[in-house]
């Protein structure tokens, strides 16, 4: 497992000062111990100046966008593994560098950071079910997705989205083709990116049984959000299963603490109730 101490203390900033980037080489090391994250760092820092020899010193927000989209989708071929989502490797930054494909998340991640090194100032966008980058320009806010080349995204193409995504009924009486898109294009911190890239890698290790990998995601999320109380329980049972009875009683009666309401309030009970007298046979 790798060190958590550099990452805890690259995001124990404000949120703008978190290298991004960094962040998400050093979410990568848990499945690539020894990983050099310096060396992805400046390989980003060498594509930058390749797109920025192909831009003139006055060039606007409308040609360094251009530019960008030529030079990282047609130039280098990055693209969307639609063929391929759910490998795990879609979602760990040095492979999406080394192969040139990823999820969307992480295109997104590569797009931003080469945009805001030539003064591009890109914004993620955590859209319902499929992330998505935002640009503010004179005319309004332009929407991309980094999935699709950096394409355009318009508003009936975003409201498709959105039908994909919102159950019928789940928005009341408000029809979803009448819900304020404004609502779902907000910018995402930093952290908030941080943490949808590690839900994704849960939703991933869960699915293929990978309990291992798993608790690595979580330890990380906890950093990320040490509010998110879902992923403290989850985490404790995992540490059941996993039989550490010390960590999963501390993580579960941190649960209960925390919400002691919660639906599955019994059942945690129960089990910090089984894990209290476990933990009592080990002294």
């Amino acid at each position: 497992m790798a060190q958590l101490a550099p990452f805890a203390a690259l995001i124990d900033r404000i949120d703008v000062r978190i290298e991004l980037a960094r962040a998400c080489l050093l979410i990568a090391e848990d499945a690539y111990p020894g990983l050099d994250v310096e060396k992805y760092v400046t390989e980003l820092e060498r594509l930058a100046l390749g797109l920025r020899s192909r831009l003139s010193p006055s060039a606007g927000a409308e040609e360094k966008l251009v530019a960008l989209n030529q030079f990282l989708f047609e130039h280098l071929g990055y693209t969307g593994n639609a063929e391929d989502f759910y490998d795990p490797r879609n979602s760990y930054l040095n492979d999406v560098i080394d192969r040139r494909t990823g999820v969307p998340i992480t295109l997104a991640v590569v797009y931003m950071e080469l945009g805001r090194r030539i003064g591009l100032p890109l914004e993620g966008v955590s859209f319902p079910g499929h992330f998505l980058v935002r640009l503010r320009m004179r005319g309004g806010v332009l929407v991309l997705d980094p999935f699709a080349a950096g394409e355009p995204q318009s508003e009936d193409e975003l409201r498709e989205r959105l039908q994909r995504v919102i159950p019928e009924g789940a928005t009341g009486a408000l029809p979803v083709s009448e819900l304020p898109l404004e609502r779902f294009l907000e910018p995402a911190s930093n952290r908030q990116i941080l943490a949808r890239l590690l839900r994704n890698l849960k939703s991933i290790y869960r699915e293929t049984d990978q309990p291992a990998r798993l608790l690595e995601v979580l330890d990380r999320m906890l950093l990320v959000v040490p509010d998110a109380t879902a992923e403290l329980r989850d985490r404790g049972m995992l540490y059941q299963r996993l039989e550490c009875h010390r960590a999963a009683l501390k993580d579960l009666s941190d649960y209960l603490e925390r919400e002691p309401h919660a639906h599955d309030a019994t059942d945690i009970r129960a089990k910090v109730i089984e894990l209290s007298a476990l933990s009592a046979r080990l002294n």
